[in-house]
């Protein structure tokens, strides 16, 4: 499994328009934070973790010449707004897209992109196929994806765990019976926003916190804020198996 970190940043993230604290000026390129996303091959099967705003500029980055199917964790269009990007797959494959995500999830979309949905679509638009995703494990492809049910303050969000590798984005709280879910993972990536008390993000310290109960071989930090600070400066302070992540950074499983 190969996990690339598409994204690691919020709409509160680097840099700001208008912004001069540090963060926004520093020239060190993991700073430089486009909205968090992520891709997991597995065996050559494509997946990506939702589609934000920046969606077409990371998957143009990365070179990435397949996906097989998108998974949405919540409605936010920090995660969302870039579903329209996938008509390029659709050019390439001839095939609809399944997407996955909450009933909620999905209604959103389809106000959203009323136009992917519509009865007499106009041609060139993206072809998908829903798929409504509860609490349990489903198989997409033959890889098994267990959701994990976390709270983004009042919000439901899914997290998912794939084989070793756990994915956990914008939440302040998990729940001790899904937290299990998540034990003996060798990969976590986690919700990061910042320094200070946030109403639906864990702080560096939650985070941290969590990261320590979990004890995976490797945790790395995502959805990341100007305001947590400087990329180099943050790491001295974190222990050794614990990082931050930033745009485009592989992790092998």
């Amino acid at each position: 499994m190969v996990i690339t970190l598409l994204g690691t940043g919020t709409s509160s993230g680097v840099p700001l328009i208008g912004c001069t604290c540090e963060v926004c000026r520093s020239v060190d390129f993991r700073d430089k934070r486009l909205r968090t996303s992520v891709h997991i091959d597995v065996d050559g099967r494509s997946f990506v973790i939702d589609t934000g705003p920046d969606f077409r500029q990371q998957v143009l980055r990365l070179n990435l010449q397949k996906l097989d199917a998108v998974l949405f964790t919540h409605e936010h269009k920090d995660h969302t707004a870039g579903l329209d990007e996938i008509r390029a797959y659709n050019f390439r494959s001839g095939k609809d897209i399944p997407v996955y995500g909450r009933p909620t999830v999905l209604a959103q979309l389809q106000r959203e992109f009323a136009y992917v949905f519509a009865e007499n679509k106009y041609p060139g638009t993206p072809h998908v196929q829903l798929h409504n995703l509860t609490n349990e494990p489903f198989d997409v492809l033959g890889v098994r994806f267990t959701p994990i049910e976390v709270m983004h303050h009042k919000l439901p969000v899914y997290g998912f765990r794939i084989g070793d590798f756990t994915y956990l984005t914008d939440l302040n709280y998990i729940s001790d019976e899904e937290l299990e879910k998540v034990y003996g993972t060798k990969v976590l990536v986690l919700d990061a926003l910042q320094v200070k008390p946030h109403i639906s993000h864990f702080t560096l310290d939650e985070a941290v916190a969590l990261a320590k109960r979990v004890n995976a071989d490797r945790t790395y930090f995502i959805h990341i804020s100007h305001k947590l600070g400087l990329h180099r400066e943050v790491e001295k302070e974190l222990p050794d198996n614990i990082r931050l992540g930033y745009d485009g950074l592989q992790i092998r499983l």
